[in-house]
């Protein structure tokens, strides 16, 4: 369920001549659920005259290593038609669907809890959001901006609107 939000993507890069050009102007070529990814890097080498749509790839969770994804996801208001076991049955296989049914090393507070080893930067473009701890949880209201450094969460939408994020979420080596 998109909920009216529309994403368009505009990358730029070169020409043969060397000259700034638009290479792609759309939206996001994959999703998974409520996550699109805008684009994703392969390493720390960017080769600005290809054309390669790097969002095209196969939605990970985590990017490969050395390298980022740039994403936006839209954290829903929880669904009463859902009973627990079916919203944890969903969860389950969108981290499947993800590769990342390993990121969930424990899920014993909440069924979305996640654990990566990347350095997130995280904003909440719009509605309210409630971030989610081992031992810990934060209220978030719209530009609120969280620097997620390698820790289990979840987000959960306590209200009655969608809440939109934009998160950029680099590879690296958390402790």
């Amino acid at each position: 369920m998109d909920h009216g939000f529309e994403l368009r993507r505009i990358v730029t890069g070169h020409n043969d001549k060397g000259r700034s050009i638009v290479t792609l102007d759309g939206p996001p070529s994959r999703r998974i659920g409520n996550l699109r990814d805008i684009w994703n890097e392969a390493g720390h080498a960017v080769n600005s005259t290809n054309i390669e749509d790097r969002g095209a790839h196969p939605v990970t969770l985590s990017p490969v290593p050395g390298g980022s994804n740039f994403r936006w996801f839209m954290v829903p208001p929880a669904d009463p038609s859902l009973s627990e076991e079916e919203y944890a049955r969903v969860v389950k296989e969108r981290f499947a669907a993800m590769g990342a049914a390993h990121e969930q090393p424990d899920t014993s507070r909440h069924p979305a809890m996640h654990k990566t080893e990347t350095i997130d930067y995280i904003i909440l473009l719009s509605g309210n959001v409630t971030l989610l701890l081992d031992d810990d949880e934060r209220d978030l209201k719209p530009y609120d901006v969280v620097v997620q450094r390698g820790t289990n969460h979840a987000w959960v939408n306590k209200g009655t609107e969608p809440a939109l994020l934009c998160a950029i979420l680099i590879d690296a080596d958390v402790k």
